[in-house]
């Protein structure tokens, strides 16, 4: 198997690679990969659910948006935002500046894409923290349409242990004060959809559903369930 690294960094949380590599199960298919030590962030090849995130997650929304984004990934719940052209502003969050760097160069395939669009804006920070305070340093006060959260494997498998608190009501219920009346918030999650995690969504928010994404896997030869969870508030 043919594969390149294309950018490494140190992290407290693990070393941060970036690779491409050929598929030879699909005919040598190019594929990206982000990698955070042991653990795969995303691939190319899966894109779907992370799509859906976007898509989901707008879909109950009118009028001009101002959307934020926690985790950048590859790019593709950013760029799929981007395509509903209701979006005015989009701000995405990574913690890691070199993911943020990679796209800036070019060296992954939606880098030109978030790059140049003018309502796009790629900012470094940890999200976890600016939940509890607001998730435009230079703005405090403002509010978003839509919250679209896409960093965890799951509400109960954490990249980092401490990102555990955002799960609680406490946590929750900061992000929906950051939301405008009717606002969204929206989680992707790398399991099926759990009724328990829906539930405790409706504590917290006027409404939430759980959506199962289902695509094929040409690892296992079946199909893979990642799932999102779309929430709303009170208009």
């Amino acid at each position: 198997m043919s594969i390149k690294e294309l950018g490494y960094q140190q992290t407290p949380l693990g070393d941060l690679t970036l690779r491409r590599r050929l598929e030879p199960l699909l005919n040598d298919r190019e594929v990206f990969e982000v990698k955070l030590g042991d653990e795969y962030l995303m691939s190319s090849l899966f894109t779907e659910s992370e799509q859906q995130l976007a898509i989901l997650g707008l879909a109950p929304l009118i009028g001009e948006l101002d959307v934020v984004i926690g985790g950048l990934g590859l790019g593709y719940t950013a760029v799929e935002a981007l395509k509903n052209k209701s979006v005015s502003r989009l701000l995405v969050i990574d913690l890691f500046q070199p993911v943020i760097d990679w796209h800036q160069a070019g060296l992954v395939p939606n880098g030109e894409i978030l790059s140049i669009d003018d309502r796009c804006e790629l900012r470094q920070g940890d999200f976890f923290e600016l939940a509890r305070t607001g998730f435009d340093v230079n703005n405090p006060d403002r509010k978003f349409d839509a919250t679209l959260l896409d960093i965890d494997h799951s509400p109960e498998h954490y990249l980092d242990p401490e990102n555990k608190s955002l799960y609680t009501t406490e946590g929750l219920t900061a992000i929906r004060h950051q939301l405008k009346p009717g606002g969204t918030f929206a989680l992707w999650s790398n399991d099926p959809a759990s009724d328990d995690f829906t539930a405790h969504l409706k504590t917290v928010f006027a409404s939430a559903t759980a959506h199962n994404v289902e695509f094929p896997n040409p690892y296992t030869g079946a199909t893979s369930v990642n799932s999102v969870y779309v929430t709303q508030t009170s208009a």
